[in-house]
C-alpha cells in the first residue's frame, strides 16, 4: 500500500512507520483543495493498512505549513465566488474535514514540526497526540489578522491543549510566537535541534510500533480523544468496562501478560483490520448538518 504518488505528499512506511510529508516547498507546503483530499486519502490508506503503527507527518524545506494558500487573493475564503456556495447553505471547511479526520484516526499520529506553521498549518496539527518542533519553528493562529476566525475544529481541540485563556490570547492577537512559547503553554511536548527533530519523532513512532499492541492503541487513542467530550465521567467509565472486559479475554492479552512473565518482546497476533471489537462504532463520524 506504499506505491501511491500524490501530487502535494510523500508518503512512505517502514518499520511499521508510516511519515507524511506536507510536499509542496516552493509554496511553503500552502494547504490548497488538493492538499485537503490527499490528506483525507493518506489517513484512509493508514487505517487500512495493517503495517502501519504509527504515524509521523512533518513538513518539506522550511516549513511545516504557512497556512492556506492564498493565490486566490481576497476571495480565497469567499465560497460563495469561488465555489458557487449559497450564503444559506454551509460550506464545510476544508480544514475542519482534515481535522476531524485525523481525529477519527485508530493509529496515533505525531507530528514533526519543522517550521512555520501558520493558520491551517498549526490547526491541523491539533488532533494530531504528540506534537514535537524545531527549535527554529513558529506558530500562528493569525485568522483575526486576516479578517476571518478560527477553523478545523480549532475552537474545540486548542482550549482542551492549552486552556481558554491562551487560546483566546493566541486566537485574538493573531501573533506569530516561538517555539519556546509553544512548549512552555503545552502546545508542543518536546524542543529539537533542526537535524534533530525527525529521528526523535521517529523514535517515539518507533516505541509504539514495537511495544504496544496496535488494537490496544487504536482502542485507547478513540476512547481518550471522544471521552475528552463527555459530559460526565460516568460515559468514560461505561466506554473503558466494556474496553477492558474485550481486550481482557483477547489473544493479545494473552500474549502481553505471558511475554511480560517470560521476559520477551511480546508479538501480538490481533490487526486493527480485523479485530476492533463492535460493541463502539471506532470509526464513526456525526452528520455535518
Amino acid at each position: 500500500m506504499t506505491d501511491r504518488v500524490f501530487e502535494t505528499l510523500g508518503y512512505a512506511v517502514a518499520d511499521g512507520v508510516a511519515t507524511v510529508t506536507l510536499n509542496r516547498p516552493e509554496r511553503m507546503n500552502a494547504f490548497n483543495a488538493v492538499m485537503m483530499a490527499e490528506l483525507l486519502d493518506v489517513f484512509d490508506m493508514t487505517d487500512a493498512d495493517d503495517a502501519v503503527r504509527a504515524v509521523v507527518v512533518t513538513g518539506a524545506g522550511r516549513a511545516f505549513c504557512a497556512g492556506a494558500d492564498l493565490a486566490s487573493g481576497g476571495e480565497t475564503f469567499d465560497y460563495e465566488k469561488r465555489y458557487g456556495a449559497p450564503a444559506q447553505q454551509p460550506h464545510r471547511d476544508g480544514g475542519g474535514r482534515v481535522v476531524l479526520r485525523i481525529y477519527r484516526s485508530l493509529k496515533p499520529v505525531i507530528a514533526a514540526i519543522n517550521g512555520a506553521a501558520v493558520g491551517v498549518g498549526v490547526t491541523m496539527q491539533l488532533p494530531m497526540d504528540i506534537r514535537l518542533a524545531s527549535t527554529e519553528a513558529k506558530f500562528g493562529f493569525v485568522f483575526a489578522r486576516r479578517g476571518i476566525t478560527p477553523e478545523a475544529a480549532s475552537s474545540w481541540f486548542l482550549p482542551r491543549l492549552v486552556g481558554v485563556s491562551t487560546a483566546l490570547e493566541w486566537c485574538c492577537t493573531g501573533r506569530v510566537f516561538s517555539a519556546q512559547e509553544a512548549l512552555e503553554r503545552g502546545l508542543v511536548r518536546s524542543l529539537h535541534a533542526p537535524d534533530e527533530l525527525l529521528p526523535a519523532a521517529m523514535a517515539l513512532a518507533r516505541e509504539i510500533a514495537d511495544n504496544a499492541a496496535p488494537v490496544s492503541v487504536a482502542m485507547a487513542r478513540q476512547m481518550i480523544w471522544r471521552m475528552a467530550g463527555a459530559s460526565h465521567p460516568m460515559e468514560a467509565h461505561r466506554l473503558d468496562s466494556r474496553a477492558i472486559q474485550s481486550r481482557g479475554r483477547s489473544d493479545d492479552a494473552k500474549e502481553g501478560i505471558e511475554a511480560f512473565l517470560q521476559k520477551r518482546p511480546a508479538a501480538f497476533p490481533q490487526t486493527v483490520s480485523r479485530d476492533l471489537p463492535d460493541f463502539f462504532d471506532w470509526r464513526s463520524e456525526p452528520p455535518f448538518a
